[in-house]
């Protein structure tokens, strides 16, 4: 068996003439054979990567930093009533225990919250502010 791939999987997957040639005079085609053996093996970077990214571990950490800074840099009043729920395409979500809350919020604290968030995380992370009884 030679060490380097047969050329079957070099030549993108087609069965070359060679390879047609040779199962005819060994009386047997070893292409089975020679897919098992042919090395499957991935690079231990890349298959850690693709499993974080699969498990979303970024955009988890991300919104863990957000409540952190969050509970940090609001009002401790304001933060016993309202709190991060998550980040979706550059919208926070904040959970607000009541309307009376949420009307003092979005009359009052709106843009004051948003701008100590941007200035802390930058424009293109939280772009706006989404809050909602729950």
């Amino acid at each position: 068996m030679p060490p380097f791939p047969p050329k079957r999987f070099q030549s993108g997957g087609k069965v070359t003439s060679r390879r047609r040639v040779l199962s005819q005079w060994r009386g047997v085609d070893l292409t089975p054979l020679e897919i098992a053996q042919a090395d499957n093996s991935k690079a231990a970077g890349k298959l850690v990567s693709q499993v974080l990214g699969g498990l979303k571990m970024d955009q988890k950490r991300a919104e863990i930093e957000i409540v952190r800074v969050w509970n940090n840099l609001i009002d401790p009043t304001l933060v016993a009533h309202a709190q991060p729920a998550g980040i979706h395409k550059g919208t926070l979500f904040v959970n607000v225990d009541s309307s009376a809350w949420l009307s003092e919020i979005v009359r009052y604290r709106r843009k004051e919250i948003l701008d100590r968030l941007q200035h802390s995380f930058g424009r293109e992370v939280i772009k706006k502010i989404s809050f909602r009884v729950g």
